[in-house]
């Protein structure tokens, strides 16, 4: 027994010794508080033939690294950065504030190890030799190049290989989540290479139709449009009609009338990832960027200002150094890719079907709302999750309720089958983390250790 514990202090020194060596080891970034715990950032390549490098940014939990699982964070777009949104927006350890990064009281790595991965190639840091790389993405493609990037990250680092691991992110990661997950658990049926425990999905596109059709009733509930341009939009030219129409390059004149009538009396002065917050007017980029075509996109920015805080920080030549990271093939850091040429006809292809899968797989699933959001509203994904328990034959087996942070209703929440659950976040963005950090947090560790969501205050 003695020489048992010796030899496991002895692995632990060593794992410690080694990822205080470790070159992709960050000594600090400029401006950051004092922390107790460990960074990492740089390269993994994913195509040694194309020389397709993806950016990660990789943080330790903040007390006890060694026993805590793993949780991949995937932000959406497509084409927007995780590292930027994800890491520095919403739940990581810090937020640019000016020259300096103010600590995030309720980052996600309070209770685990945070991975964030700019993905696809174009996206952040992320790059490829060669443009072409950049003009045949896809779906099949990135969920690839996903795969290969978790294999040779964990060659990086060996102690994590075989830790719970949880895949999360918001948006488009509706779809990009799955479909790792699915490669995931195809490549364990030859070989035992990942721990995957579940995934956890924010506002997530699901199912285009069925999500992007419930932005009417939404704008028309919210009084951001009137009865008549309501009944346009649902009778007329439902939106993912138009959008469908959009990335073929054949908009009909009665979509074009009944977009052009929504845009104007939604009006480009409200955040339409939270229509109860103001608008940055400098901030042009968006999430929703692909999602919402091109003529809508200055309309809808990722939230107050968060963008240019961001992207001055990333742009910086001593963060640049400190991280690792380098420009390679544009001039700037963005928010979302502007050299990306994604097959947007992917958008089209459910994912629901996916997750079903997954769950037959015995992967826990969370699909969860923040409930002032616009782009991909609550009553979508609540429809899904109630349709995919039907088909799967999963019975309610938490009524839906209030649950609580602090003194407070933190949002609504059903499970099915002690296995998927949706759940809202009660005053929250697209980016639930961002605007609703604590209730996010209470949520996020719930999922992770598998316990019902706080019923009583």
């Amino acid at each position: 027994m003695a020489m048992t514990v010796v030899l496991l202090n002895l692995s632990f020194s060593l794992e410690i010794s080694c990822l205080s060596y470790h070159a992709d080891r960050i000594v600090r970034l400029p401006g950051q508080p004092n922390i107790g715990f460990r960074q990492f950032s740089g390269y993994v390549i994913v195509d040694d033939i194309k020389h397709k490098a993806l950016f990660y940014y990789f943080v330790e939990s903040e007390t006890d690294p060694a026993s805590k699982p793993l949780v991949l964070w995937l932000n959406g777009g497509p084409g927007c950065s995780s590292l930027g949104v994800g890491a520095f927006s919403e739940n990581g350890p810090f937020r640019p504030n000016g020259e300096v990064l103010i600590k995030n009281e309720y980052s996600w790595n309070r209770e685990t190890n945070m991975l964030y991965l700019e993905t696809p190639v174009g996206v952040g840091f992320s790059y490829a030799k060669g443009g072409y790389s950049y003009e045949t993405v896809n779906d099949d493609t990135t969920a690839r190049d996903n795969l290969v990037f978790l294999q040779r990250w964990f060659n990086k680092f060996p102690q994590y290989r075989h830790r719970d691991l949880f895949l999360a992110g918001e948006s488009y990661a509706g779809h990009y989540v799955p479909q790792l997950a699915k490669l995931m658990i195809e490549r364990n049926k030859k070989e035992k290479l990942f721990n995957l425990k579940g995934i956890a999905l924010g506002n997530p596109v699901l199912e285009y139709a069925t999500d992007l059709n419930s932005r009417a009733e939404f704008f028309w509930s919210h009084g951001l449009i009137s009865d008549s341009t309501y009944k346009l939009f649902t009778t007329g030219c439902n939106y993912s009609r138009y959008v469908s129409e959009y990335y073929r390059d054949s908009i009909s004149p009665l979509c074009s009338k009944v977009l052009r009538q929504v845009s104007r009396e939604t009006s480009k002065f409200v955040d339409k990832y939270d229509v109860t917050l103001d608008v940055c007017i400098s901030s042009v980029l968006s999430q929703s960027k692909s999602i919402c075509p091109q003529g809508q996109k200055t309309n809808e920015s990722i939230d107050v200002c968060v963008d240019d805080k961001v992207t001055n920080y990333l742009n910086r030549k001593d963060v640049q150094e400190a991280l690792h990271a380098k420009l390679v093939g544009v001039r700037k850091w963005d928010v979302c890719s502007n050299i990306l040429d994604y097959d947007m006809l992917n958008l089209e292809v459910p994912t629901l079907p996916i997750v079903g899968s997954l769950i037959k797989a015995g992967v826990r699933v969370l699909i969860y709302s923040g409930d002032q959001d616009s782009v991909i509203p609550l009553t979508g994904s609540r429809t899904l999750v109630q349709k995919l328990a039907r088909q799967l034959g999963l019975n309610t087996t938490v009524p839906y309720r209030v649950w609580f942070e602090g003194q407070q209703v933190g949002g609504w929440t059903q499970v099915y089958g002690n296995i998927l659950s949706f759940a809202t976040v009660r005053g929250a963005s697209h980016e639930a983390p961002f605007s609703q950090p604590e209730r996010s947090l209470v949520l996020f560790k719930s999922f992770l250790k598998d316990r019902p969501l706080p019923e009583i205050f």
